[in-house]
Parts: C-alpha cells; structure tokens; sequence
C-alpha cells in the first residue's frame, strides 16, 4: 500500500486509468467479433476506429492496431470479391439471350 500522499493519489488515478482502459479494449474486442461476425461496411469502419483510438492512446501496440485493421480490411475485400463473379454471371448470361 502507498504510504505517502502523492501515492495515494497515484494510485487513484492509475485505478481510474485502468478502468477506463479495460472499457476501451473491451469496446474494441466486441466491434471486432460483431465486424467479423456480420461483415458490414459500417461495423467494419467502427472497429477501425477503435484500434485506431486504441493505438492512439497507448493502450494497444500500434501494430497489434495495424493487424486489427489488415484483418478487417481483408472482410471488406473478400465480400467484394465474392459479389463481382455473380455480375458477370449475370451480364455473361444476358448476353448470350
């Protein structure tokens, strides 16, 4: 336990800290499971944000940040992908009528 008095405050507002950067991570770690879960652009664009916060003030690594937002980035691409061969299928089989 502290002893002095500047200690103690310290002590305080490391508590403080720490409660307000567990609320942070766990804010990211549910965007990121609902971003990945749904696939949304807007979810997606939330998680971002979040890592970037995170990173920002120092409560993750920059580039545990920066794995975050490859990861996500990688949802985005794929659902892009997947819709494009659909199109051409379409326009492919229009054509051909």
């Amino acid at each position: 336990m502290p002893v002095t008095k500047t200690a103690k405050r310290a002590l305080r507002g490391s508590k403080n800290k720490t409660t307000v950067n567990k609320l942070l991570i766990k804010k990211l770690e549910i965007a990121v499971r609902l971003a990945n879960k749904s696939k949304k652009s807007e979810e997606i664009k939330l998680a971002t944000s979040l890592a970037d916060r995170a990173a920002k003030k120092n409560i993750i690594h920059k580039n545990k940040a920066a794995r975050i937002k490859s990861q996500l980035s990688k949802l985005e691409q794929n659902k892009t992908s997947k819709k494009e061969p659909a199109k051409a299928a379409k326009k492919a089989s229009t054509k051909k009528k």
